[in-house]
């Protein structure tokens, strides 16, 4: 079988991988990095400005993100830039665990960490641990939250590392709600998120 050659003359690099200002991650979506958050010891972290008509969908990257205790994240949005996070909401939420003694192993629906049009925090993460080395990482999408016609649809991937084990969360709901979500807010279920990056991405 013959081999097929291009002369690296003829290939116009410029016209096809040009920098636009712009990262594409693993997914092929454009994102813009718009705020980045970071912890210490902080309560909550909020974003308060920047998400409106800008943009129809938005990233949220949870980067080693530590808790004082071992815990859960949690995020909530706003119809009044943040003066009250109490939107209802209804999502599903599915859960994988693995232990590095192999043992559990665990592929779940979890009904307590989902919402039935309900108004408070919504579960992220199945499980993040304190230890010097524990911590969380994944991201949340939100898909056109300036709408007033549909309801505001989200979708999350996270794992969290705790007492010897991956916790992965899969988590897909709505804000059931025709008014624009202009807030998100996050955090954990008990104590301070110590430290750690939230950044918030525009999708092209």
């Amino acid at each position: 079988m013959s081999l097929s050659k291009v002369q690296a003359e003829s290939i116009d690099l410029t016209a096809t991988y040009a920098f636009s200002g712009t990262v594409t991650d693993t997914v092929t979506r454009n994102l813009v990095l718009l705020q980045t958050l970071t912890a210490s010891s902080s309560p909550t972290l909020s974003f308060t400005s920047g998400i409106d008509n800008t943009y129809q969908s938005y990233v949220f990257k949870f980067i080693n993100l530590h808790p004082s205790a071992g815990t859960y994240l949690l995020f909530n949005g706003s119809l009044d830039t943040g003066s009250n996070y109490n939107v209802a909401k209804t999502s599903s939420f599915f859960q994988t665990r693995h232990d590095e003694d192999d043992s559990p192993t665990q592929l779940s629906y979890e009904t307590g960490k989902d919402l039935a049009q309900g108004t408070g925090f919504q579960w992220l993460v199945p499980y993040v641990g304190n230890g010097n080395d524990e911590c969380m990482v994944g991201e949340l999408q939100l898909f056109d939250p300036s709408s007033t016609t549909f309801v505001k649809h989200f979708t999350s991937q996270t794992n969290g590392y705790g007492e010897a084990g991956s916790y992965g969360g899969f988590v897909a709901g709505y804000f059931n709600t025709t008014s624009a979500i202009d807030a998100i807010q996050f955090k954990m279920n008990s104590g301070n998120i110590d430290s750690g990056t939230i950044k918030m991405y525009g999708v092209l």
